[in-house]
């Protein structure tokens, strides 16, 4: 076969191969080829997920708060209706004042704090175990997952029976309603964050001879950190939501017993007072933790 392939290699072949091949060059338009494009318009640029200039993202954050307090302001007092439920910013203000010189304010503060800060505490120590151990052991998540998926969809207002139940009508329920609520926001947020590790890094890993504890602690728990930052940030607004649901058991202080008892007579600038309180809150320990996140986080 190789024989009879070398008896067609004679000159005569070669020469009109190169012949027919350059007649087939030379029958391309080299004006049709279209040259390279320098139109920057056709090229979508990349989006720019980044926070940008830091001033202009404060200048927009002001604008935005004072757009919205202002809109409050002209509803509030040019709208009758709307100020059946919506007191004006001056008697929010007042109400503030009232409640500050009675000496009320930060006793409310003080108590609603310790109970966040207590439940979110115990939520934060229990929940990132947890959640490595779900991730790492096949039994275990099998075990723990139905009972969590199942317990995220109950309402706090609807365990409150069975806290005071368990534990009276003292702080301890408090501390129980908010840290089942940030447990389980925090649990599944961490627990996602492990399970979505890079496995390039996993097979890298054992690829150079990592062990099951190098690589927990050389990619599992870098990787994740991230996931717990945000987990914490998430555990805080769930603390904050569940704190009213906390309060009913039975609290003749905090945020959330000021807003009830409000409630019941129709004091609408001191339940707004107290939504306000919380919010701005909220706000404050979210900024921190972004803050904590970025100073920790420096290698991403």
């Amino acid at each position: 076969m190789k024989d009879k392939f070398k008896d067609k290699l004679t000159p005569k072949f070669i020469k009109d191969y190169l012949e027919k091949k350059a007649t087939q060059i030379a029958a391309v338009d080299v004006n049709s080829i279209p040259s390279p494009t320098r139109d920057v318009r056709g090229i979508r640029k990349m989006k720019d997920f980044s926070d940008g200039v830091k001033w202009k993202h404060l200048l927009i954050m002001t604008i935005s708060v004072v757009a919205v307090f202002c809109l409050w302001w002209l509803l509030s007092e040019t709208i009758p209706t709307v100020a059946k439920f919506l007191s004006t910013p001056s008697d929010v203000w007042n109400a503030l004042v009232e409640r500050v010189e009675l000496g009320w304010y930060w006793d409310d503060l003080k108590d609603s704090f310790t109970r966040v800060f207590v439940g979110y505490a115990l939520a934060l120590v229990c929940s990132i175990p947890v959640a490595f151990l779900m991730s790492w052991y096949r039994p275990v998540r099998g075990a723990m997952d139905p009972w969590i998926q199942f317990l995220r969809t109950i309402p706090p207002i609807a365990i409150i029976p069975i806290m005071v139940a368990a534990f009276g009508v003292g702080e301890p329920p408090k501390y129980a309603i908010i840290f089942l609520a940030v447990f389980l926001s925090m649990t599944v947020t961490i627990y996602q964050g492990i399970r979505n590790v890079d496995l390039t890094l996993v097979k890298a890993a054992y690829t150079f001879g990592a062990k099951d504890r190098n690589l927990f602690l050389g990619v599992i728990i870098p990787s994740s950190f991230p996931f717990i930052l945000t987990a914490m940030r998430l555990g805080v607004g769930a603390a904050l939501t569940t704190l009213i649901a906390a309060e009913m058991t039975g609290a003749t202080t905090g945020l959330g017993a000021m807003i009830q008892s409000a409630s019941q007579t129709n004091r609408i600038d001191i339940v707004m007072m107290g939504i306000i309180t919380i919010g701005v809150i909220g706000f404050i320990l979210d900024r921190l933790l972004i803050l904590l996140e970025k100073v920790l986080t420096r290698w991403k």
